[in-house]
């Protein structure tokens, strides 16, 4: 049986149920010896402690998305098949333009609770040697006939540690707090993209290249990239594709966007670390070179040029505001870095809430972007941001 879903959980309450009713209908009856007797009591009891814990176990995975499998929870899921060193590019010497054509075939996804519209596919990454599920979601307007010869812009959305790639569909509700937004024209109408970054047992890849245990940066940024411009009608240019994420994932969005600007052209960060040490499984944090190497803002101070990149990072305190202001007092143009300060808990409610203002934000800032333009605003060095929510 599914981890995840209704069946699981109603299986849970049922169990629940039957805990509680077993020590009032046979409590008084038990026979024979006293200490027979007291055992059969304890291990009653116990059962109805070890229920009550996995109704709400269930609950609170059902809602937060944090394991997707049996394999994610007990901590035996790996999704690496080989970790050779891609170089720093992370196409390890090759050209992705020369890289042959992927197709996919893809299923509506099995969780209802994603809503209406999401794709999945299970990709051999040939660059990255990772396998792994992706989830994708298509725009209202990607199958209207006035936009049949459009190519679309495309948002990667990465979850945290532990974490599944449903939860943007299932927790979120990205899907359907966008659509109706899109239709107005509110929010462009990007193609949305779910990959799995959970993909080492018991560890947070940090969405890094290391050599001989993942090339999480190459799945990511070269391999799903290729497969979804392969795919759909998305747009393969830098300045129509960006990344966002909470917690770890805001932290890999980051990292991704000023490391490749020329596969993103912005990303969005709620809630999200610089330090990779601030998640104590993840592999970058273990290694004083990959530490330094892996921080965004080592990344920016790092760069021959400004990446020409825009960032929008939420929180509160250390808790992602702090490290936006960070990168955005080292930055100079063309790099645009802007920090609101967003004063809610570390908690999905708290990013489902930010959906559609971290969108059109997103919105905003790739089109005046294509156009050379600033946002009216913009915070320079020295300035602090003053907004008390996203």
């Amino acid at each position: 049986m599914s981890l995840t879903g209704t069946p699981f959980f109603i299986t849970a309450i049922v169990l629940a149920v039957i805990a509680v009713l077993l020590p009032l209908v046979l409590w008084s009856r038990l026979r024979g010896p006293a200490f027979v007797r007291g055992v059969v009591r304890l291990l009653m009891v116990g059962f109805a402690q070890v229920t009550a814990v996995l109704v709400v176990f269930v609950a609170v995975n059902n809602t937060n998305n944090l394991y997707d499998t049996w394999a994610d929870l007990l901590g035996t899921a790996n999704h690496v098949d080989k970790a050779a060193d891609l170089g720093p590019d992370g196409t390890g010497g090759k050209k992705i333009a020369d890289l042959p054509k992927v197709k996919q075939t893809f299923t509506p996804a099995t969780d209802s609770k994603m809503g209406a519209g999401v794709q999945q596919t299970t990709l051999d990454g040939k660059v990255s040697g990772v396998k792994a599920e992706v989830y994708v979601w298509l725009p209202p307007q990607y199958d209207d006939p006035a936009y049949r010869d459009r190519t679309f812009p495309v948002v990667e959305v990465l979850s945290g540690y532990p974490g599944s790639p449903k939860a943007w569909f299932g927790s979120l509700h990205a899907n359907d707090t966008l659509g109706p937004l899109m239709k107005q024209g509110k929010v462009a109408p990007f193609i949305l993209v779910a990959p799995r970054t959970n993909l080492l047992p018991d560890a947070d890849t940090g969405c890094a290249n290391v050599t001989g245990k993942v090339n999480a940066d190459s799945w990511l940024t070269v391999d799903v990239r290729k497969m979804v411009v392969d795919n759909f009608r998305a747009s393969a240019k830098a300045s129509d594709w960006a990344l966002a994420g909470y917690s770890a994932g805001a932290h890999c969005a980051a990292k991704l966007a000023l490391a490749h600007p020329d596969r993103y052209s912005a990303a969005v960060a709620m809630n999200g670390y610089n330090d990779p040490a601030a998640e104590p499984d993840a592999l970058t944090a273990k290694d004083p070179k990959l530490r330094r190497e892996n921080n965004p803002l080592n990344i920016l101070k790092a760069a021959p040029t400004p990446p020409r990149v825009s960032l929008l990072f939420t929180g509160k305190g250390r808790d992602g505001y702090r490290q936006g202001l960070e990168l955005r007092d080292a930055s100079k143009p063309p790099t645009y870095i802007e920090a609101r300060r967003v004063d809610a808990p570390h908690t999905t409610p708290t990013w489902q809430r930010q959906v559609r203002p971290v969108f059109e934000w997103l919105t905003r800032r790739m089109e005046q972007q294509t156009l050379g333009q600033q946002i009216p605003g913009q915070q320079t060095p020295g300035q602090q941001g003053t907004g008390t929510g996203a």
